[in-house]
């Protein structure tokens, strides 16, 4: 059967950007960058992007550009029990979206209740806590579906299986609007933002440089977590990607025009959110560092509750409150739907199963797997497994893939051939970065968090809870890899020598 290709560049790219550009953009970034000494942490930010990010997004694109395969076959070309590698970050991509959904769900339910004045009418804490999440005591307390959440994430499982069911060719038609409409709505609240009184000293605040927060370690492992997570590394995302790309497509371009884009969306929402922010320090007579907050915080208490205290009346904040969640419904999708992608990509190449077969039933076990965050204590369950996945699951398929890639497969091949596709050409800087300035500085956070969790279990909670989203769930990850990784070997695609195949080009 002929693999799917994209119907043109532009499409890839904007997926692309479309799966790096998330959540995350609006609501971490600027919390991260203001907590971390404001404008001084772009010195490490961008020292990231160009060691780790950068890097490992071209070492993505071209493995999976080269060999026409997701991560677990691009892997498992280098040699076969290296798909094991492919097939970790594929299935933490399955973990990651079963709740990225949620979250999804929570931005519809908000959106539609934007029209009704439902949240607007109502205290903020209220509202999300107990209207929409309904939250129950603690994880070892489900108290049944919150059907709020319930409805929503039925509802974006739907949005994603039609955006998915044509593969590349509704993929590549809905990016033009998913990926371009929450830019346009990020101009709209801009716009609002620095016209509101207080707005500059909001800016100064998330932007004024302190340099003295550059000797504290922490600054730099949180600069190279946000590039790596916000670029969707370590996830199979952008190897499922690349292998719709013909062989001969430029690399190194895609990959410098995904990240400044990505950066670009990330700054416009930092523009956005503390514009509002120091609106909300005026209005409020506080100080700016007891309104903002980080995560779930920022975009379901912090800005509800900016938008509500708007100049303008109801039809204003009805306005903005639509705007501010259909921004971030369209910044998530493309993530949510990428996500999925990586998995379906997967499946496809090993066991050579009907595409849009496979995207259905993957999506029906995701929504499945999904319903544990949508009863009344899955934000407990929520965190917990977002803070393991992310930490361990993630930064270990970064790691492995650079060395698998360092060590084995030799960047200066891989390398030759990004070069030799490109029209501009990469250097040897690309190879030390792969071989030794990945792996370490994402060792390096491996260890600091590890320590972290073992000296203090994550977020206080019961020891058997971080077993069971934990721990647990991790060493469960690392037995479906294995068993994946050894059946229906005989299905799959190999490229029989990767170095002759580079030596060809």
């Amino acid at each position: 059967m002929e693999r799917q290709q994209w119907g043109n560049r532009g499409a890839f790219v904007l997926a692309a950007i479309g799966s790096a550009a998330g959540l995350g953009n609006i609501w971490r970034f600027p919390y991260i960058v203001y907590q971390n000494g404001g404008g001084a942490f772009l010195i490490p930010y961008f020292i990231a992007i160009l060691t780790a990010g950068l890097p490992l997004l071209i070492l993505e694109f071209s493995m999976g550009q080269k060999n026409q395969l997701g991560a677990p076959g691009a892997m498992a070309s280098v040699k076969k029990k290296f798909g094991k590698i492919g097939w970790w970050t594929v299935l933490s991509a399955f973990i990651i979206v079963t709740y990225y959904a949620v979250i999804m769900g929570w931005s519809i339910v908000y959106l539609v209740d934007s029209f009704t004045g439902t949240w607007i009418d109502t205290g903020v804490q209220e509202y999300f806590y107990e209207n929409v999440l309904q939250l129950s005591s603690g994880p070892g307390d489900l108290g049944g579906f919150s059907i709020p959440v319930l409805l929503g994430v039925i509802l974006t499982w739907i949005l994603i299986y039609f955006i998915l069911r044509k593969g590349t060719e509704s993929v590549g038609k809905v990016v033009w609007f998913t990926v371009l409409a929450p830019i346009g709505l990020l101009v709209v609240l801009i716009v609002r933002a620095v016209t509101l009184p207080g707005a500059m000293s909001g800016l100064n605040y998330f932007l004024q440089p302190d340099f003295s927060r550059l000797l504290d370690y922490h600054v730099w492992i949180d600069a190279y977590s946000q590039v790596f997570f916000t670029l969707s590394l370590g996830m199979g995302i952008m190897f499922a990607y690349a292998s719709y790309q013909p062989k001969d497509s430029d690399i190194t371009n895609n990959a410098l025009i995904t990240v400044l884009a990505n950066t670009s969306i990330s700054f416009m929402s930092g523009i956005a959110v503390f514009g509002t922010l120091g609106y909300m320090s005026v209005t409020q007579g506080v100080p700016i560092s007891e309104v903002a907050t980080s995560g779930i915080g920022l975009a379901f208490e912090v800005f509800p509750t900016a938008i509500k205290l708007l100049p303008g009346g109801p039809a204003v904040v009805t306005t903005i409150g639509v705007i501010f969640f259909l921004t971030l419904l369209t910044l998530g999708i493309d993530s949510a739907f990428s996500l999925v992608e990586s998995n379906i990509t997967a499946f496809v190449d090993k066991f050579k199963w009907d595409k849009r077969k496979v995207t259905l039933w993957v999506i029906v076990v995701l929504g499945i797997v999904s319903l544990l965050f949508t009863t009344k204590g899955g934000l407990y369950w929520l965190d917990i497994i977002d803070h393991y996945i992310n930490n361990y699951g993630l930064v270990l398929g970064g790691i492995l893939e650079a060395i698998v890639i360092g060590w084995y497969y030799y960047p200066e091949k891989l390398r030759s051939y990004v070069n030799s596709v490109s029209e501009y050409r990469i250097g040897k800087w690309w190879n030390t970065m792969i071989k030794y300035i990945v792996p370490i500085i994402l060792t390096i956070f491996l260890i600091y968090n590890f320590i972290g969790d073992i000296t203090k279990p994550y977020g206080d909670y019961a020891l058997r809870y971080q077993w069971l989203g934990g721990w647990g769930m991790l060493i469960a990850l690392l037995i479906v890899v294995t068993l994946l990784n050894k059946i229906g070997n005989r299905n799959i695609i190999e490229v029989t020598n990767t170095d002759q195949a580079l030596e060809e080009n």
